[in-house]
């Protein structure tokens, strides 16, 4: 984990809260994918159309990442890449910056793309030395 001074402001480039809800709505939306691709073979059409809500709730976290703007977008992929381990947390300025070079055609179909999205932009705020836990 990166040492940080107490002191010192660190400039996340995305709100924790944000970054809170994104992270949370990913578990639910992965978890559900996860478990409704077990259960697949039994449904029904009944079933199928259960499914919507769940669909519902992923549209929903796709726009709240479209809405983001620019930064926040690269901050949050930089964000990721820290928690997989692509960067370490010195390396976040480094990580911002080559989101934004990169100009991802749609973050939030990048970001949905990464497996287990929730925990990992919650390892990456631990390697910030920030922590989901800082929002209320």
């Amino acid at each position: 984990m990166a040492e940080r001074d107490d002191d010192e402001e660190f400039d996340l480039g995305i709100s924790l809260e944000s970054v809170a809800a994104i992270a949370d709505a990913a578990r639910a939306v992965q978890e559900s994918e996860e478990s409704g691709a077990l259960a697949r073979d039994d449904e029904d059409e009944e079933g199928l159309d259960a499914d919507d809500d769940e669909n519902m709730d992923e549209d929903a976290l796709r726009a709240f990442i479209a809405e983001l703007n620019e930064d926040e977008q690269a901050s949050l992929i930089a964000l990721a890449w820290v928690g997989r381990g692509d960067y370490t947390g010195d390396e976040f300025e480094e990580a911002r910056t080559l989101a934004k070079e990169r100009n991802i055609r749609d973050p939030a179909e990048y970001l949905l793309g990464i497996e287990s999205l929730g925990d990992i932009l919650e390892e990456g705020l631990d390697e910030l030395g920030l922590s989901l836990e800082d929002t209320d």
